[in-house]
């Protein structure tokens, strides 16, 4: 019998999006089996990284995913050795941003960077958010009036 070809991911997953999706499915296609490892709140605060989702749901919509086949917590860095020899990982993949990274893990198997999601980012989504909270509610209220009296003026 032939073995199944495990593939290994890891990643925060906050703001779940097209661009998370995309990257399932094509990480997906490479192997059999797709195990993703999803980022711990507490890790992430490591990392200097806020999430807005909580760990418990971001796992839980990973896990949704009809691509993914398991869901693991990520609390270290070290961790992905571990994983890859507890799981007998055949590839790890990860985003284009993070090549040449984990390069070191080609000992124990292949490891392949695949391109992002072009136009979309949890950081960028983020980003938006940020701009849009420092926006002044009396600003946006003049604006609507201002196209109010745009419209009447068309009408």
């Amino acid at each position: 019998m032939k073995k199944e070809k495990v593939v290994l991911t890891y990643g925060t997953f906050d703001m779940f999006h097209i661009g998370h999706l995309k990257l399932l499915e094509r990480l997906s296609k490479l192997g059999d089996k797709l195990i993703v490892a999803v980022s711990c709140d507490e890790f992430n605060k490591i990392k200097g990284k806020k999430t807005i989702i909580p760990y418990d749901q971001r796992a839980a919509i990973v896990k949704a995913i009809k691509y993914v086949d398991i869901v693991i917590p990520e609390n270290e860095w070290a961790q992905k050795e571990k994983d890859i020899k507890k799981y007998n990982v055949d590839i790890f993949s990860m985003g284009h941003d993070w090549e040449g990274r984990f390069d070191e893990l080609k000992e124990y198997c292949e490891v392949i960077y695949l391109p992002r999601t072009e136009g979309i980012s949890s950081t960028d989504l983020k980003e938006t958010l940020k701009k849009i909270e420092a926006i002044n509610i009396n600003d946006i209220n003049k604006a609507f009036e201002i196209l109010k009296r745009l419209k009447t003026d068309f009408e």
